[in-house]
Parts: structure tokens; C-alpha cells; sequence
């Protein structure tokens, strides 16, 4: 039976470079867990895009002299840059601003509405009087007036969690010239979601026995405490999707009237894979994901996002129902599959501060790269992966894990095997004649890490995962202790070659563990064990254009993956070819230096 897997990444949003925190929050641990569920042979759809829409980009565009169209577009560029770079496989990582995605935001709209879960009320707005325009709730800060933060957006409390109403923030400022805004009255479509309350709360106690802590707490724990009250989905804006001809109301202000970002945004899930089916030349391919009620949908962002996920997402798919399936084409309409998970992750600080952008305590993406390779980045993320709790990349816990972990225990461990059977076996496998207890044992133990670090990461658990893999690569440094090939070999080459080839058909398996976390050295390292092929497949861009522009989006092939899920097939007598190290040892040096650059202007 095929089984579908939708992959879901938060959106980066078009206004700033990424950084290690927006890296290991939402990206790279919906990369790793893709690739993982490729390997088991399951259909597996990986999307996300660029956040297009919004006033910070207008603001930026005015402060740049340009346009939020060439502030969207730069930004878009740089993402599949960094994406390419780090090898994340996304099926389709496209944007918002096409016109693919403004028709769908549009249906589930109309789908709301048709179902009476909009409605239109008059609220009082932060309003900029120095600028003359009304301010985005992420643009006005101030204290909270749950639990008294003092940093509190207007939307939401980072610190408490807890959504907010604009109007009732305390001591509120304007993050763009710190004027203090006032309240004016406008009028907007509002999503009922006292209405949804009950079937919400439904779909949570549903999953509340696999979710995380932190994700219930910001859901049905929010819920239950406070309920749940009608919300604003448009907003004044000029940059952003229009309101479908049949919403607007009377008066020419809603003609500058748009869905609000965090509305529209989230439906780019279903968008991206409506696009994916499209461009695929399958056009309702993405109803294998979205209606088969087996298929399993993976929502992995960070913990400021969870309630734009695990409440206001299922919210909009249950109110739009069947009504949408209809809008969108079908004949014979079905209601979409809502969330099976939502892993959210929770912040990475860097050196002990939380990360700022603004004053440079970061590490970007990009930068990184231009100095490091990939592979040692998606190990040091996911070793240090902020699944229950926030996380701190240290400079010299990154020198040390590279060097002790990465270079000692794997590296070294794949070169000095390799290169011993090219010394003594010119680089074929060699016949190990009738295996021993001992060899059998950890061939044993390879196999069953296949089920044990897969029973990790099928609950999301990576980081327990990848401890699960390198405690396997440890146990082939154990068992070459013992057997010593470097000593036998010289009174019983026999021996030595049982040894040499136990050890190698566990680097092979090893490989295929590790591929999820390490995909660049594993791919590197299927080369040297003799085989043809790519593990995973390929990446690539293309350009798309619509009535919106032209813009780039990520594809990958996987057409010429040839890896599976399963323990080596290693043969006496395959050839191997030449190996080379697969890690590079740092010097200490780097880490008064990196450190050196945190706070520094960029």
C-alpha cells in the first residue's frame, strides 16, 4: 500500500536573511525527516515557499528606495541559495506571490464565508499618525497584558505564548520610528473561531497522546484557558492578496483591503502542492496528500508559530469543508485532511543570548557556508536541536563535535577502513570465509539500527536518532579494537579479511543511517564503496512565470535515487574506489574568531 507523507516547512519571510536558529527550528529537521521517509520508498511531498506579502516589506522597500516586489525577489533568491547549498530536497520551494497561490488563498476564503464562518465588525486598529497608515501587529510593541512582558508584539507574547487582542497591548510603540500609535476604527472580515472552538478542540485530544509538551500547551491548553474569540484575516495593506470581487464591502476603503498574512500564508501549504501537481504535469496528484484519509501530514516550524498551526490552520480547513473542494474543481467534493503533528521546535540562542538580528548575534546561513561545509552544519544543528527546550550553539562545542564526533569517530573510521583495503586488498572487498560470533554480532547490531534509529525519527525524535547512529559507529570502532586488522594482517591475512570485510559492510549500513543527517558525505561515501547512482536524486531551479512575473522555485528529482531503507548488500569482491577524508579537522583557532564576529556589523 503506498503511504503519503506531506512534508510542510514554515515559510521564511521575505524580509530578512535566515540564521542557524530559523535553520534548526523548521528546515533542516523537515529535510532530514523527508529524506528519511524517501529511503523507506514512501511518496513523499516536501513544500514550502517564500512569505511574500505584508507591510515590513513595504517598509523595507521604502527604506531600500525600491519596491516590495524587488525586496520579495531578492530575498527569494537568496533562500534557494542557501537551500541548494545545505541540500534541502524540497519537492517544490516556491512563493506566495503567484497567481497559483493568491486563486486557492481566494477559494478558502470564499469557502469560509460560504459556510458562515466570516464575519465583517468595525475594531479599533493601531494607526501611525507620522505615517498615516495603519500598523501590522507585529510592528507595534509593548506589554503584555497577560503576563506583563514588556516585548510583547501585538498579535501575540512570545514570552507567554498567548495570542493577543491588539487594542488591549499596553504602553504600545511603533517599531518602525518608535512613535506611539493611536487607535482608529476599520473594518474587516473576521474568522469565527468561537464557532470552530469545539471541532478544534476535537482534533487536538485526538493527538494529544504523540504531540509534544510545548505544542499542546500552546494549543488546548490555551484553549481551555482562555477559549477561543473571532479574528481579524484582513488588513489595510497595499502589498499583499486582493479580497475576491464577491467580498468586498461598500466604500472605497476596501478596495486597499487584503488577507492578512498569517491568514493567507498557511494556505500555501495546500498551494504549493496544487502548484507542485501542475508544474508535475499530474494536476490532482496533490489529493493523494490532501484526501487520502491514510495520508500523514508533518507541520514542522518554530514554537512562535505554533498557534498559526495547531489552532488557526486546522480551524481554516474545517471551516472550509467540502465547499472547498468544490471551489477548487472537484465534482465529487471531500473535506481535506487536517495536521497529524506539528513537531515544533523551540529557539537555538547563540552563546548564551538570544539571537538578533538586528545587532548581528547571529550566524547566518549563507556566511557559515562560505567558510564551513554543509554536513558539519546539519550535524552540529541536529546534535543540538531545540526539541523540548531552547538550545545554545557554542563556538568551542562546535570545534569539539567536529573534531571528536564528525572527523574521530566517523571519518577516521571510514578512511583507515577504506584505505587499509586498498593497501592490502587493492580495493576490493575481500572473501571473510565462515564469520565468527563476534562478526555476526555487530552485523546484527547494523540491522537492528534500521529499526531503532527509525523508530526515532517516525516520532520526530532526531536528535535521539542521530545519537542512536554515531553510538553504531562507535561499536565498529569497539569491534576493530578487538579484532585489530592492523596487527593480524601480518601473521593471518585471513583473519584480518573477515574483520576488514564485517567492518565495511557496517560502514555500508552506517552509511544509509546517517544519509538523513549527512546527505553530502553520504552520497560522497556511496561513491567510494563502489556503487553507481545518487542516494537521493537531485536538485534543481526553474523558472515559472504566471500574470504575477517570473520567479525561480526548487525542484527535486528523485527519479535516480537508488537508496533504500535496508542493511548493506556488501559482496566479496566489489571494487571500491579511492577514498579521500570526509570531514575537515578545525583548528581551535576558529573559535576566538567566529566568536569574534558575533555583534560585529555586517
Amino acid at each position: 500500500m503506498t503511504e503519503f507523507i506531506l512534508v510542510a516547512a514554515a515559510w521564511p519571510y521575505a524580509n530578512a536573511e535566515i540564521h542557524v536558529g530559523n535553520l534548526c527550528g523548521s528546515y533542516l529537521p523537515a529535510d532530514i525527516f523527508a529524506r528519511y521517509h524517501r529511503l523507506r520508498g514512501r511518496r513523499v511531498s516536501f513544500v514550502s515557499g517564500t512569505d511574500s506579502h505584508g507591510t515590513p516589506i513595504t517598509v523595507r522597500a521604502e527604506a531600500e528606495k525600491s519596491t516590495p516586489y524587488q525586496v520579495y525577489q531578492r530575498f527569494h533568491s537568496g533562500f534557494l541559495n542557501l537551500f541548494q547549498q545545505l541540500g534541502l530536497t524540497y519537492d517544490l520551494f516556491t512563493s506566495t506571490h503567484t497567481q497559483n497561490h493568491m486563486h486557492v488563498a481566494r477559494q478558502v476564503f470564499l469557502a469560509l464565508k460560504h459556510n458562515g464562518f466570516l464575519y465583517k465588525e468595525s475594531q479599533d486598529q493601531w494607526y501611525s499618525v507620522s505615517q498615516q497608515r495603519f500598523l501590522p501587529d507585529r510592528y507595534v510593541e509593548g506589554t503584555c497584558y497577560i503576563c506583563g512582558y514588556d516585548g510583547a508584539r501585538s498579535d501575540q507574547c512570545d514570552k507567554c505564548g498567548n495570542m493577543l487582542e491588539a487594542s488591549q497591548l499596553l504602553n504600545p510603540k511603533s517599531k518602525i520610528d518608535g512613535s506611539t500609535p493611536e487607535l482608529k476604527s476599520t473594518e474587516h472580515y473576521f474568522l469565527d473561531l468561537s464557532r470552530l472552538q469545539d471541532l478544534v478542540v476535537e482534533f487536538l485530544k485526538v493527538r494529544e497522546s504523540y504531540w509534544r509538551p510545548n505544542v499542546l500547551r500552546q494549543s488546548l491548553g490555551q484553549i481551555q484557558a482562555n477559549g477561543l474569540r473571532g479574528r481579524p484575516i484582513t488588513r489595510d495593506l497595499e502589498w499583499g492578496i486582493k479580497l475576491p470581487a464577491e467580498a468586498l464591502g461598500e466604500g472605497p476603503e476596501w478596495e486597499n483591503k487584503c488577507l492578512y498574512v498569517w491568514f493567507e500564508a498557511v494556505i500555501g501549504y495546500l498551494s504549493a502542492s496544487i502548484e507542485l501537481s501542475q508544474l508535475s504535469g499530474e494536476k490532482d496528484a496533490w489529493r493523494n496528500w490532501w484526501q487520502d484519509a491514510a495520508a500523514r501530514t508533518y507541520y514542522f516550524i518554530g514554537k512562535d508559530n505554533i498557534p498559526f498551526h495547531a489552532i488557526i490552520w486546522p480551524a481554516e480547513l474545517l471551516g472550509a469543508g467540502e465547499h472547498l473542494d468544490e471551489l477548487l474543481g472537484s465534482s465529487a467534493p471531500r473535506p481535506l485532511v487536517l495536521p497529524y503533528d506539528v513537531p515544533a521546535n523551540e529557539f537555538m540562542n547563540i552563546e548564551s543570548q538570544k539571537i538578533s538580528g538586528s545587532h548581528n548575534w547571529a550566524i547566518w546561513g549563507l556566511d557559515f557556508l562560505t567558510r564551513y561545509d554543509p554536513d558539519p552544519l546539519r550535524y552540529y544543528l541536529t546534535v543540538n536541536m531545540p526539541e523540548s527546550k531552547d538550545t545554545d550553539w557554542d563556538w568551542d562545542d562546535f570545534y569539539h563535535r567536529n573534531n571528536d564526533e564528525l572527523v574521530a569517530t566517523w571519518g577516521n573510521l571510514v578512511n583507515r577502513v577504506l584505505s587499509f583495503t586498498f593497501k592490502h586488498w587493492q580495493g576490493v572487498v575481500p572473501d571473510p570465509g565462515e564469520l565468527t560470533p563476534l562478526d555476526l554480532d555487530l552485523l546484527r547490531s547494523m540491522e537492528d539500527g534500521f529499526t531503532t534509529v527509525a523508530d526515532e525519527l517516525e516520532a520526530v525524535r532526531l536528535r535521539a536518532a542521530l545519537a542512536e547512529a554515531m553510538r553504531l559507529a562507535s561499536e565498529v570502532n569497539k569491534y576493530l579494537d578487538v579484532t585489530a586488522p592492523w596487527q593480524a594482517v601480518k601473521t593471518d591475512k585471513n583473519a584480518a579479511g573477515r574483520a576488514i570485510f564485517t567492518a565495511l559492510k557496517a560502514i555500508d549500513s552506517l552509511k544509509i543511517l546517517l544519509a538523513p543527517f549527512l546527505p553530502f558525505t553520504s552520497e560522497q561515501l556511496n561513491g567510494f564503496m563502489g556503487y553507481e547512482g545518487s542516494l537521493f536524486g537531485r536538485q534543481y531551479t526553474q523558472p515559472v512565470s504566471d500574470e504575477m512575473g517570473e520567479h525561480l522555485v526548487l525542484r527535486y528529482d528523485h527519479s535516480c535515487a537508488t537508496g533504500k531503507w535496508e542493511p548493506s548488500q556488501l559482496r566479496p569482491g566489489q571494487e571500491l574506489r579511492q577514498p579521500s577524508p570526509l570531514f575537515r579537522k578545525l583548528e581551535e583557532k576558529i573559535v576566538a574568531e567566529e566568536r569574534a564576529r558575533l555583534g560585529r556589523p555586517s
